[in-house]
């Protein structure tokens, strides 16, 4: 079994490569880019490989909101700098608590 600390971190690397498997799914435009598409299909693999290792030691009630989390807030970063998608004060403040809920459950768990 792996231990506490390095599935922790195992569970972090997950959710930055859920973020860019959500980016190359933007980029395959449908699955209709051949190099997008594969990088998404190759992220997306690696992500769940590694949500799966970092879950033989955290719960899942823990560990799958952290990844999704992740991903999550690694979007809006993406969407805000690649794209150029707006970033409201709302959404801003909205994520934050997205935030707060993920190291919440990093302390408490």
């Amino acid at each position: 079994m792996v231990n506490l600390h390095l599935s922790w971190l195992i569970l972090i690397v997950a959710g930055v490569f859920e973020a860019l498997w959500v980016f190359y799914l933007k980029k395959s435009g449908g699955f209709t880019q051949f190099n997008a598409t594969i990088l998404f299909i190759i992220t997306l693999i690696i992500s769940m490989v590694l949500l799966s290792l970092a879950m033989k030691s955290l719960p899942m009630s823990v560990a799958y909101p952290v990844w999704t989390g992740i991903g999550a807030i690694g979007s809006v970063i993406i969407g805000w700098w690649i794209f150029n998608e707006t970033i409201t004060l709302p959404l801003m403040i909205s994520f934050c608590f997205v935030i707060v809920g993920i190291v919440g459950i990093k302390v408490f768990s």
